[in-house]
């Protein structure tokens, strides 16, 4: 007797979602060690003055970009390592300016952290369940992200009330757009680029993060 076609194709979907969950359950358990790595981090060095920790900040892109060459290379292992040692070095960099707010506001650590975590649960939920392939994003968001740079350096320049409050916002909605974009890509990634969107995701926490401490912290710097 032959196959039925509707069994056959009920066995094909079957596969392609316990794939899919094994993909989303591998990235984001990547992603919670990532940001336990960078609350690591960001605890040891909390005392880290001057130089140092921009110094840091500027070594910790060595990992991910050799992250990138370990993903095209095929090497999970190696990738996953580079993924914790980026996550480590950027809570180091990291480590004075959240140790300046826990002492000056404690509050606004637990209210960002919070605000955070149902913002990507939203925002990841939407990117994740829609069915449109959302790759054509990419350019539009590259320039968004330079041009939030680029407003970045203008505010260093030129004094703006509430410039602070506004570089928030613009950061807020541009990862708003980040974070559709990347559980996007997590919908249709296999298991060989997890540590690759992990790393993204991360970046996507990290930084609403940091937007909403500002906005919780009374626009410090």
């Amino acid at each position: 007797m032959g196959t039925d076609p509707s069994l056959a194709y009920q066995g094909h979907v079957a596969r392609q979602t316990t794939d899919a969950r094994a993909v989303f359950g591998q990235t984001m358990g990547l992603v919670a060690f990532t940001v336990g790595f960078f609350a690591l981090g960001a605890w040891i060095g909390r005392d880290i003055e001057g130089l140092a920790g921009i110094f840091i900040l500027l070594g910790a892109f060595i990992p991910l970009l050799g992250l990138n060459v370990a993903v095209r290379r095929g090497s999970q292992q190696l990738a996953i390592g580079l993924l914790f040692t980026f996550g480590l070095m950027f809570g180091l960099a990291l480590g004075p300016v959240l140790s300046e707010y826990a002492s000056a506001n404690p509050a606004a650590l637990w209210q960002a952290g919070g605000a955070t975590a149902l913002f990507i649960a939203g925002f990841g939920a939407y990117g994740y369940a829609t069915s449109r392939d959302l790759s054509s994003w990419s350019r539009f968001l590259f320039f968004g992200l330079l041009g939030l740079i680029a407003v970045g350096i203008v505010f260093i320049f030129v004094s703006i009330p509430g410039e602070n409050i506004i570089w928030a916002v613009l950061g807020l909605g541009l990862f708003a757009l980040l974070t559709i974009f990347d559980f996007n890509r997590l919908r249709r990634a296999g298991m060989e680029v997890a540590p690759l969107i992990a790393a993204s995701i991360f970046l996507d926490v990290v930084n609403v993060f940091l937007f909403f401490l500002q906005l919780f912290g009374g626009g410090r710097d």
